[in-house]
């Protein structure tokens, strides 16, 4: 496949969680492709988001001007257009910017255009053949995409395995002149200012280990168990729709496709029936261990071990089962 290139988010200097994601799916596609990333900014920040981008990427392709400290997606497509070569194969998160960002990168390279992706499954005949959740994951299809003209794909944070640092240092190249060649576009739009989202009081996308608790826990009070557990295992409590709807806990807690995606080691599944919404959210996970007093329910069939109960009663025993192993 040659070279991978992907656009990777910063901010403060760091990069996005969706960096090591980016680069574990390039991998994926070729392990003896050269991944190249494609960092924009300016100043300080920029250069330490490309320091710590060549601990992941063999090339690191640095484009800073000073109208770039605040990233406009208008602005920086024709820059990207100029340095990745036309049938190339571009590479960025299905998150708030990436979804500006890409489809007018995919018409000015004239390539062809693939939106949240949650599997790419190599390629065939000269096509990528990857798959997508449609109708908010009740439908999974599976496309084929020719790479004769190159493409511009964007992947869902969380779906794919992120990669490790190796220990080695790539190269970081300053491409601000041939990016800058034809000079910036005329703007119709420009930055005003960064509206932070409401902060909840634990980020579960971090955890290793999550409880999560939906309809079965039947009442408020009942959260109590839910926390008592995550607190003998060491990990966060997160929920499905119906907890926050009912205000029992904060949105900031949510796993699904109106929340979160979550990628945590361990994902116990709590009197939650499964709905394709929320388990949209755990395309992340790597072991889900689903409880449920309903062996019909859906989540066991994205459950690794099902245990068919009611949490009220079970939840407090493993909670002390858990404590009496440690």
């Amino acid at each position: 496949m040659g070279t991978i290139f992907v656009y990777l988010m910063h901010q403060g200097g760091r990069l996005h969680d969706t960096a090591r994601e980016l680069l574990g799916a390039g991998l994926t596609l070729d392990p003896a492709a050269q991944v190249v990333a494609l960092v924009a900014g300016d100043g300080p920040a920029l250069d330490s988001a490309c320091q710590e981008a060549a601990g992941l990427f063999p090339q690191v392709w640095k484009i800073a001007h000073p109208d770039l400290t605040q990233i406009n997606a208008e602005l920086l497509r024709p820059l990207l257009a100029r340095l990745i070569p036309a049938g190339a194969l571009t590479l960025l998160a299905h998150e708030h910017f990436g979804m500006d960002l890409a489809p007018g990168l995919a018409v000015k390279l004239d390539a062809a255009y693939l939106a949240d992706a949650v599997a790419l499954e190599g390629t065939r005949d000269g096509r990528l053949v990857a798959v997508r959740d449609i109708l908010s994951g009740m439908v999974r299809t599976r496309v084929a995409v020719d790479l004769a003209g190159g493409l511009v794909a964007t992947l869902r944070p969380g779906a794919f395995k992120a990669v490790e640092p190796a220990g080695s240092y790539g190269l970081v190249i300053d491409k601000s002149e041939d990016a800058l060649a034809g000079g910036l576009p005329d703007l119709r739009r420009r930055y005003l200012q960064t509206v932070a989202a409401e902060a909840g009081d634990v980020d579960i996308t971090k955890a290793e280990v999550l409880v999560s608790v939906g309809r079965g826990i039947e009442d408020e009070e009942n959260l109590e168990i839910a926390f008592n557990l995550a607190k003998a295992l060491g990990a966060e409590v997160s929920c499905s729709r119906p907890i926050v709807d009912a205000k029992w806990l904060e949105k900031a807690r949510q796993v699904g496709t109106s929340g979160k995606t979550v990628r945590p080691k361990i994902y116990l599944a709590c009197g939650i029936s499964g709905s394709s919404q929320h388990l949209g959210g755990l395309q992340g996970a790597s072991f889900v261990i689903a409880i449920n007093k309903n062996a019909k329910a859906p989540i066991f069939q994205r459950a690794d071990v099902g245990v068919v109960t009611d949490i009220i009663k079970f939840l407090p025993q493993l909670t002390e089962a858990v404590k009496g192993a440690r």
